[in-house]
């Protein structure tokens, strides 16, 4: 691959996010500085996390920033269900999102296992 902008993982990561920012903007204006910067902060370090991670110089640098995306998708996670539970975001709304960030971590996990096997 030429570019971590090929990446499918970063592609959906970036649909994501911008999906949420959506859906924040419509958050009580209270959150502005909250739960909703929050999740928008959490979300944008998932797909920055994959490309930094690609452009870095050794696997075991990249691995790291994969390790540090999937630590946000978890992170988002947590937030949407606090969002849920304060009725920010119907149900619908709610699964579609997770059943997203569910993808985006399987296909972390893959490429996590895929960059250790070879190393």
């Amino acid at each position: 691959m030429q570019s971590y902008k090929e990446l499918i993982v970063w592609q959906k990561s970036v649909e994501f996010v911008t999906n949420l920012y959506k859906i924040t903007q419509t958050f009580p204006k209270f959150e502005t500085y909250g739960l909703s910067n929050q999740m928008q902060r959490a979300a944008v370090s998932i797909a920055s996390n994959i490309a930094e991670g690609y452009q870095r110089q050794t696997r075991k640098e990249y691995l790291q920033f994969l390790f540090t995306a999937y630590g946000s998708s978890s992170e988002v996670e947590t937030q949407l269900i606090i969002a849920k539970n304060l009725r920010y975001i119907d149900q619908q709304k709610m699964n579609e999102l997770l059943d997203n960030i569910t993808t985006i971590q399987k296909m972390l996990n893959a490429l996590i296992k895929k960059l250790k096997s070879t190393s």
